[in-house]
């Protein structure tokens, strides 16, 4: 019996009297590439993070290939990205190399060091990432969308079966975001990573991702795009005109 990367059954969470979620179900399946979306304080990053282990919800549960999210053994198998400006301090002096390095020894118990099998890890990662020639570049001297392909990097350098990424687009331009989108759609494809996107680019995400799963507080929908596309509900909660410009297929 194969088990899917993310089950959530029946997921509620509060902040103090405040509830951020409310009877939260879905599942992600192999292969799926899901973009989250929602409005402001919907709960997205909220939920992300219950799927990380790294919040436990009021009531329901969450398994991550089957496993509770908190388990040491799921970090083999996880990567994780997230914003960008929330969690970076662009003057930290490291190297393109060792900012990558970070993503196979800060979970290892000590001593951290790095094996030949590392390396090799490290190497590969930064070729796919197309950014070898920049491996001994300090992360502060690189452009946003240079940074980002690093932090992927340093996501995808343990080879891991899960993505998740948390508005890692939200302080790059236009054109290096679409090239970001792109460059996940890839990752998904031909790499066979299940990815779950969080994102405010509603607009776009249909261009890329097989799957649509919009929360306020509940899950308002999930499904394909050609499901969302046919939703005569999905029509009148955002305008068929909004509805068939998010499902990117009628161009």
């Amino acid at each position: 019996m194969q088990i899917e990367p993310i089950m959530c059954q029946g997921l509620s969470f509060r902040y103090g009297d405040h509830e951020v979620l409310s009877d939260i179900s879905f599942t992600v399946n192999r292969g799926d590439y899901v973009g989250l979306v929602g409005p402001n304080g919907s709960g997205k990053s909220t939920l992300i993070r219950i799927i990380l282990g790294l919040l436990r919800p009021l009531t329901g549960r969450v398994m991550v290939f089957g496993a509770d999210p908190s388990e040491r053994k799921l970090r083999d198998r996880l990567g994780y990205l997230p914003q960008k400006m929330a969690s970076f301090n662009p003057h930290f002096p490291s190297s393109v190399r060792e900012i990558v390095s970070l993503g196979l020894i800060s979970g290892r118990r000590f001593p951290k060091s790095l094996g030949r099998d590392d390396h090799i890890a490290i190497d590969k990662a930064l070729d796919l990432m197309n950014i070898s020639g920049i491996s001994r570049s300090l992360i502060g001297d690189l452009s946003g969308g240079q940074q980002q392909r690093v932090f992927l990097a340093r996501a995808l350098v343990n080879g891991p079966e899960l993505l998740v990424l948390d508005e890692p687009t939200t302080a790059l331009d236009p054109e290096t975001r679409q090239n970001f989108f792109t460059l996940l759609a890839e990752l998904n494809r031909t790499g066979k990573v299940t990815v779950v996107l969080v994102t405010h680019d509603i607009g776009s995400i249909g261009k890329y991702a097989s799957r649509l799963l919009y929360i306020d507080k509940s899950v308002v929908f999930y499904g394909g795009f050609d499901e969302f596309c046919l939703s005569g509900d999905m029509g009148k909660f955002f305008g068929e005109s909004s509805q068939h410009l998010i499902c990117h297929r009628h161009e």
